[in-house]
């Protein structure tokens, strides 16, 4: 008998990939499960990239939704109040890692699913894919996980030890050159996004823009704001770049004000009228014409 399998998939290449090989071996007994994470940025953010790939290949998705009530809030505490190191910036790889695989791991008991995979590369993220990183993880998450792309590099699991899953079909991966990822693609004929752009913790300027706002009463929305515009006074005035940036802040809730000539769009969140007459003298440094008369919208 099969054992059913849930694969984490994140839309790139590695986790694509995973899949694929697990597939092989397992067929339809195969999930795929992706996380929609509050700081996801580039592959990471398209769900309807990942929804494209998994109908393509017959697997079933499941979603879990990150990004409101009591799930954003339990991630955003692990974001103010890692257990484990940070990256470079405000980046928890670790504590993000062991939050989704636990969650990984209650929504699989719910459905009687017994393993567990990820497409993590052994090597290929310095904070959270090196050995003494997944031991971490496997330790703190409380079971044992399958890494199909590395397997034969990490100590054997359970299953492959009873031969639910077969090792010799697994690999040995390992290191951050993609060669191997590549040909692999080709095989399969998967097409991947880009690995550029990744997770907004990593990004140094958004960070800065962020970390002023994370012991306050922060939505989903204000980070996605986060990634716009020019930002003054911790976010309370953001004004648009261009003309597309200048229709998103006109639609946001806030006092909108806009130039009657062309120029950049302010939104005063929160409807702090004192930040009126900076956010007029902002408008006129930031716009290439002379501008005096403006539309405000409460």
């Amino acid at each position: 008998m099969k054992t059913k399998t849930l694969v984490l998939v994140s839309g790139g290449l590695d986790s694509r990939l995973a899949l694929k090989i697990l597939q092989e071996q397992l067929g339809e007994q195969v999930e795929a499960l992706l996380f929609l994470l509050p700081f996801s940025g580039g592959c990471c953010s398209d769900k309807h990239c990942v929804i494209r790939f998994t109908q393509k290949e017959l697997v079933k998705l499941n979603i879990i939704d990150c990004t409101s009530g009591k799930l954003f809030e339990e991630y955003l505490n692990i974001i103010r109040h890692p257990k484990f190191a940070r990256g470079t910036s405000l980046n928890p790889c670790i504590d993000c890692h062991l939050f989704m695989l636990k969650k990984a791991r209650e929504f699989a008991d719910k459905l009687g699913i017994q393993i567990i995979a990820t497409g993590e590369v052994l090597g290929e993220r310095p904070l959270s894919q090196t050995s003494k990183a997944l031991s971490i993880i496997d330790k703190a998450a409380g079971f044992q996980i399958l890494r199909p792309l590395s397997a034969k590099l990490l100590e054997e699991t359970e299953w492959e030890k009873k031969g639910l899953i077969d090792r010799s079909k697994l690999l040995d991966i390992q290191g951050r050159n993609r060669k191997r990822q590549i040909e692999l693609a080709k095989k399969y004929n998967i097409s991947y996004p880009s690995p550029g752009g990744g997770c907004l913790l990593c990004e140094k300027g958004y960070c800065e823009k962020l970390k002023p706002l994370l012991n306050s009463n922060i939505g989903y929305n204000d980070i996605k704001l986060l990634s716009l515009g020019r930002h003054f006074h911790n976010s309370e005035i953001i004004l648009g770049r261009n003309n597309e940036e200048n229709l998103i802040l006109e639609k946001e809730p806030g006092i909108k004000i806009i130039p009657k000539e062309p120029g950049a769009t302010a939104l005063i969140k929160n409807s702090n009228k004192s930040l009126l007459e900076e956010a007029k003298e902002l408008i006129r440094k930031y716009s290439k014409k002379t501008i005096s008369d403006f539309d405000i919208v409460y």
